[in-house]
């Protein structure tokens, strides 16, 4: 079976189209930069799902997702990883990095997210932070392997706080 599968990749920075005029769109941010990784907890994986943006990662799609957690009690747990990419001036590093939690039963096709805080960690990761505290120490440890496996001078340009935030 040939290998088709296109590869995956962290969007970067592009120019701004809204740069010269203060008209309209001047002042809302851009999505440009920002890409959404999904970490399967039981399985130890991570992977750039594109479709998470809106909600319709592989993970998410037929599922009808409730308010608490309760009303899901064999959901399987996903954390979605809002990667913020900057351009420095020694070149592009990984800056703000927020996690958030859902689950999913397949069998009863119901999860669990809160859309209010997979939002608000969405803009806090585009403005730079860094909220991976609430991880478990397994995620953390996939997380961090694979933005280094991703791009180890990214990673190696990233600020102390996400290396230090991500160590187990």
């Amino acid at each position: 079976m040939a290998e088709n599968k296109k590869k995956m990749e962290f969007n970067i920075i592009k120019s701004d189209p809204t740069e010269g005029h203060g008209g309209f769109g001047a002042g809302a941010f851009s999505l440009d930069n920002v890409s959404p990784v999904i970490i399967d907890v039981n399985e130890k994986e991570a992977s750039i799902e594109v479709g998470a943006m809106h909600a319709r990662s592989p993970q998410e799609k037929g599922i009808k997702f409730l308010k608490t957690k309760e009303e899901v009690p064999n959901g399987k747990p996903y954390w979605l990883i809002w990667v913020t990419v900057e351009r420095g001036e020694e070149g592009t590093y990984y800056a703000g990095v927020t996690a958030c939690e859902f689950t999913v039963d397949r069998s009863i096709r119901r999860g669990y997210k809160s859309l209010p805080e997979h939002v608000n960690r969405m803009d806090k990761s585009i403005k730079g932070q860094v909220i991976v505290d609430h991880m478990d120490v397994s995620s953390k440890e996939v997380l961090a392997n694979f933005l280094q496996d991703y791009d180890a001078g990214m990673w190696e340009r990233s600020s102390e706080q996400l290396k230090t935030d991500l160590q187990a």
